[in-house]
């Protein structure tokens, strides 16, 4: 969290005036009742709502200037030419790129990875070569170098995850060798909330001349990121994580490291000259954004950042932080409740058993009474064989969420208790 402190001392943020009351009323599905009761949405990590501001921008844009991009000879076109490269700026600036060349809009976090694997990993990963996970990665950042290893023959090695879901770092400091080619690791972890030590990370690697590829679908839209001041080399993450439409992701990664990269897919628009026997590629971004773009994807998760901007990321951060604490306390107290990961520093996500209830079950249970909370792996496997339970229950925050939600959310718990009998 080495950047929020910067922040935090820097800013002088008082968190102690934050009203998400203030910017919920912005929200209107937050107004909404689910089986007569106000809904208490607890499962942003999945996905965020989205403001009045973001839901009418993509609506102006399909009334006011629908069009493709970058080929068109005519205002629409031009409309909307600027306004998805505008977005492409936005971006860059909101996670501290140098350039927006830098900057590939993708369908998400998962799409993102993809790319990296087969446009980088296909070229440059040989028989033999490791590639380093942890134990807690989301299966977008699992399945595709999978896939590469059995392609390549190289070989994935993982970094265990203690009692307290953290990263071993011991072993990971084993793992760090000569045969390292990349080392791919979620930022926050999706299950246990816990933020990895990135930076450090990221040093030790570079010592050794390997790059790193952060999973940030859950850091970007919670936490201040800066790929400048982390140095990391690929980075992804989603827009409807942060507010976004869905369908819209993005790919950050290093400008000699995309110039160097093949295409992920072929079509219009990531060529420059095509001939019956050959192509040569557009140049970067465009060359790996083949076919018409998302184009009304990327001016919405534009609005998602300037409603980011306008309430401050520090603010929300830790407003999010205090949430947590506070949820964590609450829970703590409930008999039976066995919570997931206890980190130091974390995320706005808890998960959880309550005695034998099964998630799904109880899933059901809070939903009767307004709660949307998620039940599951999610889609995080090999974290429940390894913690030898089927699923768990998941609440994730994020700023818009209250005290008096959580208050209810604890008090609606101890009731499922009762209803299951104990």
């Amino acid at each position: 969290m080495e950047t929020l402190e910067i922040l935090v001392k820097t800013q002088k943020i008082d968190i102690s005036s934050f009203d998400p009351e203030t910017y919920r009323k912005d929200f209107p599905i937050l107004g909404e009742k689910v089986h007569g009761k106000p809904l208490v949405y607890f499962d942003n990590a999945a996905t965020t709502q989205k403001p009045s501001s973001v839901i009418d921008t993509i609506s102006d844009y399909y009334r006011h200037s629908n069009a493709n991009v970058h080929r068109a000879i005519h205002e629409l076109g031009d409309r909307a030419t600027t306004a998805f490269e505008e977005a492409r700026k936005k971006v860059a600036g909101f996670i501290g790129a140098k350039s927006e060349r830098q900057i590939i809009f993708t369908r998400g976090t998962t799409e993102a990875i993809n790319l990296v694997a087969a446009g980088w990993g296909r070229k440059f990963m040989e028989e033999g070569d490791e590639i380093i996970l942890s134990e807690m990665e989301h299966h977008s950042n699992l399945i595709p170098w999978q896939i590469l290893a059995r392609e390549t023959g190289a070989r994935l090695r993982f970094i265990p995850f203690t009692d307290e879901g953290t990263i071993d770092f011991p072993v990971f400091e084993q793992l760090l060798s000569g045969k390292t080619k990349l080392i791919a690791i979620t930022h926050m972890s999706n299950v246990f909330g816990t933020i990895n030590p990135i930076k450090r990370i990221i040093s030790m690697a570079h010592d050794r001349g390997v790059p790193v590829l952060l999973d940030a679908a859950q850091s970007v839209p919670h936490l201040p990121v800066d790929v400048e001041f982390l140095d990391c080399d690929f980075l992804a993450f989603s827009g409807h994580k942060m507010m976004g439409p869905t369908g819209i992701g993005v790919l950050y990664a290093k400008s000699r490291i995309l110039e160097n990269m093949n295409p992920y897919q072929g079509g219009g628009e990531m060529i420059n000259s095509v001939w019956l026997e050959n192509a040569t590629w557009n140049e970067i971004p465009h060359k790996f954004e083949a076919g018409t773009p998302n184009i009304a994807g990327a001016v919405g998760l534009a609005a998602a950042i300037d409603y980011i901007n306008k309430i401050g990321m520090v603010s929300m951060t830790l407003w999010e932080q205090e949430l947590t604490t506070y949820a964590l306390d609450k829970m703590s107290e409930i008999d039976g409740i066995t919570i997931y990961g206890h980190a130091p520093e974390r995320g706005g996500v808890i998960s959880f058993n309550l005695l034998d209830i099964h998630p799904h079950d109880m899933s059901h249970l809070l939903d009767q009474s307004g709660i949307a909370v998620r039940a599951g792996h999610h889609c995080a496997q090999p974290i429940m064989r390894k913690l030898d339970i089927a699923a768990t229950t998941r609440a994730s925050f994020y700023f818009y969420n209250t005290k008096s939600e959580i208050d209810y959310f604890v008090e609606q718990l101890k009731q499922a208790k009762s209803f299951f009998g104990y």
